[in-house]
């Protein structure tokens, strides 16, 4: 007796509907042109070659004509080629590695914290309760000042960190792309929190002995998107600078900024924020075309400083005992979020296929005309983008990110791991995850990395315009614990520092 056969309308999900929908979509000038295409085929060979040839024959062109719309072609042409934005290459980058001298594990950590906060054990409890939660993992590093009981957040100390991170990263850059200090036109150092005189990109030219005429920027006090801010400036610079090198560096320095006091707020950047720096090199020079590593393709930039409570989500103040240190709101989960939906709203039409962008926009205009309470349409950029490199702020930021934008488990793979192994490195963060992702070999030429940052909310699209071939960390089978297998990807991150 024939078996019976299943009920394939049951087995049709929404989602195989949703990708034959999207494929229409996507390809819906081509479904138009080949009718065209092949009536007009059909027609010529009906005509025969004969008839098509008297036919060409019969056309009357008049020289002048001729000449006048060639040299119309022509000036066309040319103002498009002259008026288009030049093209601004990511050359290379390097991530500052720090010495294991400066590693600090939780039980360090909570030890000077016991000494520290000896008067306020609830204080000591509630760091606890934070780092066990974070995400991090026991290899980040806190730079020598504030590895003393108590910490010494001198001037003389500030400078001595932000001399080893920056210049660590800058001769790891110039090591590996053989540029020369005098080949650099301009120069872009951001540091959120620390900002003495001579500014730090002086001490870069001063170190460097750079160029008298050279263009050179310190940004302050932008926060954890500082790093690509520096870069849309230097975007910016490079369109009116032709065949010029940028230099951009990004850094966070810890040592003065190590909070002293009792306030919950104020501890938690004590738990989250450590060591890091990156230095980037930016190309407008068609040569560098074909060893750089990546295309500058969008910028979009959100700025929710408008806005009181945005305003203040991320605050430098002081305590009641006179303490300064740095305030973190409640509130800056949903303010984050908020500048994500502009963000998106922005960044959609500019990289989203067409049957997202439809879908988006007949949700917007249900909610708008029909019910203000259907749920809001997340376009899937997943179909735009192969990476995804959220700021390593924390694991509850990532989790957010994660579950708004519908990701799995390997697009933030990146993200967790530079947050496991180095911590929040503030405006850094991100070149340790682009890092990451080329160490583990899953950068390839042509894909898109998408970096998503909280704070003042940017987004910076990367397309990869030529990648060398990247060693992999080759591993002997065998089982091994999951702490294990996390500190063999947190290495990954490390070797590619170190490349």
């Amino acid at each position: 007796m024939p078996q019976n056969l299943p009920d394939f309308s049951s087995s049709v999900r929404l989602k195989y509907v949703k990708l034959g929908y999207q494929y229409l979509v996507n390809h819906i000038l081509t479904f138009l042109l080949l009718p065209i295409m092949a009536s007009i085929l059909l027609e010529l060979l009906r005509l025969g070659p004969d008839e098509v040839f008297n036919i060409w024959q019969s056309l009357q062109f008049d020289l002048v004509l001729v000449l006048c719309s060639s040299f119309l072609v022509i000036f066309i042409a040319t103002v498009y080629f002259m008026s288009k934005p030049r093209s601004v290459y990511l050359v290379d980058y390097a991530c500052y590695k720090p010495p294991v001298t400066f590693r600090v594990p939780f039980a360090t950590f909570m030890e000077h914290s016991r000494f520290n906060l000896r008067d306020n054990p609830k204080s000591v409890d509630f760091q606890m309760r934070i780092l066990e939660r974070s995400g991090l993992g026991e290899e980040t590093c806190l730079p020598p000042a504030s590895h003393y009981i108590p910490p010494k957040p001198t001037m003389e100390a500030s400078r001595g960190e932000a001399e080893l991170v920056i210049f660590s990263a800058i001769d790891s850059l110039m090591k590996k792309t053989g540029i020369k200090p005098k080949d650099i036109d301009i120069l872009i150092v951001n540091c959120s929190l620390f900002s003495p005189t001579p500014s730090l990109s002086a001490m870069v030219v001063n170190k460097y002995k750079l160029r008298s005429n050279i263009k050179s920027y310190n940004l302050s006090g932008m926060g954890c998107s500082a790093g690509l801010i520096s870069i849309d400036l230097a975007r910016d610079l490079l369109q009116v600078h032709p065949s010029s090198y940028a230099l951009v560096v990004s850094t966070e320095i810890i040592t003065p900024n190590y909070y002293q006091g009792n306030q919950r707020a104020m501890l938690l950047p004590n738990c989250l924020f450590r060591m890091g720096g990156a230095a980037i090199l930016l190309s407008n020079k068609r040569r560098d075309r074909n060893r750089a590593k990546y295309r500058l393709v969008h910028v979009v930039r959100t700025h929710k400083g408008g806005d009181d409570k945005a305003y203040r989500c991320v605050y430098e103040e002081e305590d009641p005992q006179g303490k300064v240190g740095i305030s973190l709101s409640k509130d800056l989960m949903i303010i984050a979020g908020e500048a994500l939906k502009s963000n998106i709203t922005t960044i959609g039409p500019l990289v989203l296929p067409a049957s997202e962008q439809l879908l988006f926009l007949f949700t917007l205009i249900g909610r708008k005309i029909f019910n203000p309470k259907w749920k809001p349409y997340i376009p899937d950029f997943k179909q735009a983008f192969e990476h995804f490199c959220i700021h390593a702020g924390g694991r509850a930021v990532i989790d957010e990110l994660q579950k708004n934008l519908q990701l799995s488990a390997e697009h933030v793979e990146a993200s967790r791991m530079t947050l496991h192994r180095f911590g929040n490195t503030s405006s850094s963060s991100l070149w340790y995850e682009m890092s990451y992702i080329e160490a583990k070999g899953r950068m390839k030429k042509g894909l898109a990395a998408e970096r998503l940052r909280i704070s003042m909310e940017r987004i910076v699209l990367l397309k990869a315009a030529h990648l060398p071939r990247l060693q992999n960390l080759i591993m002997k089978k065998k089982k091994k614990t999951e702490v294990q297998h996390r500190a063999l990807q947190a290495a990954g991150v490390a070797y590619a520092s170190e490349r």
